[in-house]
């Protein structure tokens, strides 16, 4: 029996996820005066931290789109 891989982001209750980069992850440290330690924690085996490619200590923003906020922006530091 094979597996089927869905694109979890497709649907819209999946909130945008993306990697940042080394000099985004340092402007965002730098600006919110914290080290990766503080940020609230997502784990590696999240099915969006997997279908995005994420590994151990990498910084995840997360768009949230809601009528009443409109977009929200979230981070997360990828644990094991």
């Amino acid at each position: 029996m094979s597996k089927e891989e869905i694109d979890i982001f497709q649907s819209d209750l999946v909130a945008k996820h993306e990697i940042l980069n080394e000099d985004e992850k340092i402007i965002l440290l730098k600006k919110l005066n914290v080290v990766e330690k503080q940020f609230p924690k997502i784990k590696s085996a999240d099915p969006a931290v997997k279908a995005l490619g994420a590994k151990k200590g990498d910084i995840l923003k997360i768009t949230r789109v809601s009528e009443i906020a409109g977009h929200s922006m979230y981070y997360r530091v990828v644990v094991n």
